[in-house]
């Protein structure tokens, strides 16, 4: 007779599920991550061929775009949390399990989902991602985070304002710190306003779209769009907002290139270069660093309406082969090159206008590029800042005397602002340029808080834009 113990059968190997939503979320903040690439980008042709397949209806494209911008967002914060939840350094914490983990922490922190949910759902992913063990790792972290709400969470692991307010407000608001300390001082004042800038730069913004001028109208944008999802703009007289989001290529307008995806803040820019007062004759305009083609094609609609010609110039052949997409179709006079504005091949004193929206840091746009904050370094400023003058130089000379100069920016960093244009006009590191300051602030009517001038700074939390920047020059000699 056998008196051994006999052995319970195994459990039968359950094969991991696929959840399609978070896996879709998943490989795109893996791209992010490994390409350097922009959600943005990388998103909807991932949902387009989610969709295709018949995986995706519209709550689950929605859950997806939460899941990988809200982890984008809030990365800062919640490496935080998770490196207060695990027995060793952050850094040696694998990337696409941090990715995992993050995303988990956002579901559980950052939405309506529930608890036992974000976290079963979350160790499913990593069992079919990452494998067993670590599935078992995600876990147990995610088991700690479920101890607190994300207020007490943050109170756990951010320094005491009063001990480092920069600290404090970076894992707060999750910036970097450098991001942090560089938007306070453009921005001045206290407290509450550096952190209500915090604030929306962690806020999804609206899309929204315009119509160019001869084109098309708001009025038409209105009617396609149906007026439960069309909102007016704010401040730019070409401006209709989506209130409930949706697919803008879906719209004819959009489609035949009449009406176009921009920022308000970029219209407000191209609206008041076309706006600004010049002495003499209004037919030459140059938009000298075109791409993608957004104000291009608003400056060309405004330029046909005038009797004027635009010439959009842009360095990188295939953002130029976006500005000819985006000027299709424009009934007046233009032309696209591919041309490095600072080696021009233009003669001085060609144009009257010229805007010159200059590479830069990119930082007025977090709101729509998270994963900038994460990827920018202080270091980064000074590679632009030579070719920023130099552009900016360049158009000065291009412009005819009384002709007008643009320099914008999408960033509020004083260093690619206010900074440029002053060396330029004073002859820092090069030579010194005839021109005068023209008070942009006229040239947006209806805006509030404009500032001191003449320049103009535009501002999420106060404008509902991206941190446009806008400076404009009379050439006088």
């Amino acid at each position: 007779m056998n008196d051994q113990p006999r052995r319970r059968p195994a459990k039968p190997h359950r094969r991991p599920k696929k959840d399609p939503v978070r896996f879709l979320a998943f490989e795109a903040l893996r791209a992010v991550d490994e390409r350097d690439a922009y959600a943005n980008l990388v998103l909807p042709p991932l949902l387009k061929k989610a969709r295709a397949k018949g995986d995706f209806d519209g709550r689950d494209a929605a859950l997806a775009t939460e899941l990988v911008y809200g982890t984008l967002r809030r990365q800062g914060t919640y490496d935080a949390i998770v490196a207060a939840c695990i027995d060793r350094p952050l850094r040696e914490v694998d990337p696409p399990v941090l990715d995992v983990l993050n995303m988990g922490v956002h579901q559980l922190l950052g939405t309506r989902i529930p608890t036992h949910a974000a976290v079963s759902a979350s160790v499913e992913l990593a069992r079919v991602v990452l494998g067993e063990g670590r599935a078992k790792f995600v876990n147990a972290v995610l088991r700690k985070v479920t101890a607190h709400d994300l207020d007490g969470w943050v109170e756990k692991v951010a320094p005491p304002y009063d001990q480092d307010a920069e600290d404090h407000l970076a894992v707060v608001h999750s910036h970097p710190r450098w991001i942090v300390s560089a938007l306070w001082d453009a921005l001045g004042g206290g407290r509450a306003g550096i952190e209500d800038l915090l604030e929306a730069d962690n806020e999804r913004p609206e899309v929204t779209l315009v119509a160019r001028p001869g084109r098309s109208t708001t009025e038409e944008l209105v009617k396609a769009l149906g007026e439960d999802n069309s909102l007016p703009g704010r401040w730019s007289p070409y401006a209709v907002r989506m209130a409930e989001g949706g697919e803008p290529g879906a719209l004819e307008a959009v489609r035949e290139s009449r009406a176009g995806v921009q920022d308000e803040g970029s219209q407000l820019v191209a609206a008041a270069l076309a706006a600004a007062p010049v002495e003499g004759r209004d037919t030459r305009w140059l938009d000298g660093c075109a791409g993608p083609g957004g104000k291009a094609a608003l400056l060309a609609a405004l330029a046909a309406e005038r009797g004027a010609t635009l010439l959009a110039a842009e360095k990188q052949p295939h953002r130029a082969r976006l500005v000819e997409r985006a000027l299709a179709g424009n009934p007046g006079p233009y032309q696209v090159i591919t041309a490095d504005g600072t080696r021009p091949p233009w003669l001085p004193g060609t144009f009257d206008r010229i805007l010159m929206d200059v590479p830069c840091s990119g930082l007025g746009a977090l709101r729509r590029r998270p994963e900038s904050r994460w990827r920018r370094r202080a270091e980064d400023l000074e590679a632009f800042a030579p070719l920023q003058r130099g552009l900016l130089r360049e158009a000065l000379k291009a412009v005819r005397v009384g002709g007008v100069v643009g320099y914008a920016t999408c960033s509020p960093h004083l260093a690619e602002t206010r900074v440029v244009v002053e060396d330029v006009l004073k002859g820092r590191g090069g030579e010194p340029v005839e021109a005068e300051w023209i008070d942009a602030r006229p040239l947006m009517p209806g805006v509030p808080a404009l500032g001191g001038g003449p320049d103009i700074q535009l501002w999420p939390h106060l404008h509902g834009t991206d941190a446009m920047y806008l400076a404009l020059l009379r050439r006088t000699g």
